[in-house]
C-alpha cells in the first residue's frame, strides 16, 4: 500500500522514517505545535485557490 504525496508514491516505512527524523530534529514538544501551524497554512492556502478560482470563473465565461 503507497500513500500518493505531491505525486510520489511513499509507503508507510518512509513516512514513519519521515516522523522519526521530524521528531529528533523539532522534539516530541515542538510537534503539536508544528502539525498545527501546517493545518492552518493548508486551510489558507486552499481558501486563496479557492479565491482565486471564484475570479477566474467570469473572465473565463466572458471570453468563452
Amino acid at each position: 500500500m503507497s500513500v500518493t504525496l505531491l505525486g510520489f508514491g511513499i509507503g508507510m516505512q518512509e513516512l514513519l522514517i519521515l516522523l522519526v527524523i521530524v521528531m529528533l530534529l523539532f522534539g516530541s514538544s515542538r510537534l503539536p505545535t508544528l502539525m498545527r501551524s501546517l493545518g492552518r497554512s493548508a486551510v489558507e492556502f486552499k481558501k486563496g485557490l479557492n479565491d482565486v478560482e471564484e475570479e477566474a470563473e467570469p473572465a473565463s465565461k466572458r471570453l468563452g
